[in-house]
Parts: structure tokens; C-alpha cells; sequence
């Protein structure tokens, strides 16, 4: 299927690794001009690398900015003034016990997961309202509607998320401009990895971790593994493309139907 993509620009944040760097390729292999972000320029050359082993002829460039930093997002926005398509995925979780998380703890999550995705909207939506095509998508996750008790913090800036789509969405009646959510399920990231690598280690084998963690932790999975980075990115990447015009304010899952609801 031809997405319709090609030419367009898009800026992924948290392109280096894991959902980031999946939608980065899908984006690429349909023939989009990519802005890949990351931390470091070590990583962000491995990401372009990794992409070119697969879409040889992808058009990518790459700046470094740590999202948690608003000079750093302000001197990103100099560097790209313009976007077709904006991928608000930057996003840090950690398991931590309620009473345990600081201030500054839930300043850092709002930094990262909420106002990154806001400050950079702030910047292009304008702009996609006047040329009148564009899209901008949050990828939130599965703990934005059920709050995990470990990370009440994180669910709660996935949640915010959902809250700043929907309020753009509505400022884009009338137009080709969409903004959507995406809500991932457990997926096979990076941190996942680390985390199911860390359980190996104190004797378990990685098919055991799985079994064990949907066993316990997503017993409501439909899915019973881990979603690949790849099937997450295969919906965002539709949803960038003008083949989604129709899709509008919406919080679309990917969550495997861990999220025990029909509406």
C-alpha cells in the first residue's frame, strides 16, 4: 500500500531506540524525510545507521536534545522550523513506590512525557494550520487508562497526554490537520528488554520471564507476549499518512487488548 508519504518531514523524538526508532524506519521506508532525535550523536548515527541497513535511500538527519531541558527543545525548534508530521514519542518510566516519588520526580515526568510534546506542538501546529495539512500524534501507552500502581507517576503523564490531544484536536475543525494518540501495549523496547534481561539473570529464561510477567502483571492481555516496536509503528506510521483523514482526537490502542473495555 502506497501511504502517500513521500517528501514529507517528519520529527520523531526518542528516534535512537524502541518505538522510536521503529516508527523512524517505518517513516523512512515510505519515503519520508526523517529528523531523528536523541540524547547523543553516538546514538543518533547508530539509529541512522540501523535505518540505512534497511531503507538505503532514507533521507534522515539527526539533532541531539535532551527533552527534559526547554532551552534544549527551543534550540531544536530553531534547527527544524518546520514539520509535516510531528511524533511526540520521547517518554522515561520508572517503578516507584507512591510515597517515594519526589517533586521533583513528578517535575522531571511532566518535563519529559508532557510539556515536550507540548512545547513542540506549540511551534508547529500553528504552522500546520496555515499550510492546512499535518499531523501530530502522542504516543501515550496502555497505563494512560489503567494506572499502574508501581508508576503512578508515568501513568499520569500518559494520561495528560491524552488530554492535549484531544483539546488540539478540536482546534483542527474543518482542516486536513489531525492529532491522534496512540496507546501501546507491553511492548519489546529497550527498557523491556533490560528488564527481562535483568530477570534471566537471577535464573529465569526470557520465555519464562514473559509468561511469568503476563501471567501476573497483564493477565488481561489478549495478546499473552510482548508487542513488537514494528506492529506499534505500523499503526502510527498509518496514522501519519493522509490515507487517516478520517481519524481525528482519537486514542487508538495497540495494547494487545490488555485494556479490558469496548468503548
Amino acid at each position: 500500500m502506497n501511504l502517500q508519504l513521500t517528501d514529507k518531514t517528519a520529527l520523531v523524538t526518542g528516534s535512537t531506540a524502541g518505538i522510536g526508532l521503529a516508527i523512524a524506519q517505518g517513516l523512512a521506508a515510505e519515503g519520508a524525510q526523517i529528523i531523528i532525535t536523541g540524547r547523543t550523536e553516538a546514538r543518533i548515527q547508530d539509529a541512522i545507521s540501523t535505518i540505512k541497513r534497511q531503507t538505503p535511500n532514507a533521507q534522515m538527519r539527526g539533532v541531539a536534545v535532551d527533552f527534559g531541558q526547554a532551552n534544549q527543545v527551543q534550540q531544536l525548534l530553531q534547527e527544524v522550523p518546520r514539520v509535516d508530521i510531528l511524533v511526540n514519542n520521547i517518554g522515561i518510566f520508572e517503578p516507584k513506590s507512591f510515597v517515594e516519588i519526589s517533586d521533583e520526580d513528578w517535575m522531571r515526568f511532566f518535563e519529559v512525557n508532557v510539556l515536550s510534546g507540548v512545547r513542540l506542538s506549540r511551534h508547529y501546529f500553528p504552522q500546520m494550520l496555515n499550510e492546512n495539512w499535518g499531523r501530530i500524534l502522542f504516543i501515550s501507552s496502555e497505563s494512560a487508562l489503567q494506572i499502574p500502581e508501581e508508576m503512578i507517576h508515568y501513568g499520569t503523564t500518559k494520561t495528560a497526554q491524552l488530554a492535549v490531544a484531544r483539546g488540539l484536536a478540536e482546534l483542527t475543525k474543518g482542516t486536513n490537520v489531525t492529532v491522534n494518540s496512540v496507546l501501546p501495549g507491553p511492548t519489546a523496547s529497550e527498557g523491556v528488554q533490560d528488564f527481562i534481561k535483568k530477570l534471566a539473570a537471577e535464573g529465569k529464561s526470557a520465555e519464562e520471564a514473559e509468561r511469568d510477567f503476563f501471567q501476573h502483571a497483564r493477565p488481561s492481555s489478549l495478546l499473552q507476549r510482548f508487542a513488537t516496536t514494528e506492529e506499534v509503528a505500523n499503526m502510527v506510521v498509518y496514522l501519519a499518512s493522509p490515507l487517516a483523514s478520517a481519524t481525528n482526537g482519537a486514542s487508538v490502542r495497540v495494547d494487545g487488548g490488555v485494556i479490558r473495555s469496548i468503548g
